[in-house]
């Protein structure tokens, strides 16, 4: 690559992982969290090492420990090791976004559950109108989410398709 445009290129890499970490921290996660799904998804395809991700993002290897163990947890990357090498890998999770839209439908059914809870609760001069609107709304998500998931699943592409559109 000419390094003239080496430097432009890696000034936009490094300002989409920012703004990835600033993503996950406006949902009140970890910033460093974000910009570690960042530098992954814009890394080797294989993943990378912690010391890979300590280097790439100037952290120390305790941020970049707990990091990809929130990650892992909340199943936006896989921990793998391969065959030829000792050290965990992280790697993006092929099913990572439908996977996390998933377990917000979870949330979804457990606020609507809650509306449905509190409903017979409300005061007898109290308005049951805002309890019912969450409960019927977190409902009807319930039942047309996954149908939406479903379709997307039968689009999107695979990755020996050859994964960008």
């Amino acid at each position: 690559m000419d390094s003239r445009l080496a430097v432009p290129r890696e000034r936009a890499r490094h300002r989409f992982r920012e703004q990835v970490g600033l993503a996950f921290e406006a949902v009140h996660l970890p910033r460093m969290a974000g910009r570690v799904l960042g530098a992954l998804l814009l890394g080797p395809a294989g993943g990378m090492n912690a010391g890979d991700l300590a280097a790439a993002l100037d952290a120390s290897k305790a941020s970049i420990s707990s990091s990809t163990r929130l990650l892992v947890h909340y199943g936006f990357v896989e921990r793998t090791v391969p065959d030829d090498d000792r050290r965990d890998r992280f790697v993006v999770d092929e099913d990572a976004w439908t996977r996390v839209l998933e377990e917000r439908f979870a949330f979804l059914r457990s606020l609507r559950d809650l509306a449905d809870e509190g409903l017979p609760l409300i005061d007898p001069d109290g308005d049951p109108g805002r309890l019912a609107e969450a409960r019927d709304l977190y409902g009807f998500l319930e039942e047309e989410l996954p149908a939406l998931v479903g379709r997307w699943q039968e689009r999107r592409p695979r990755p020996q398709e050859g994964g960008a559109r």
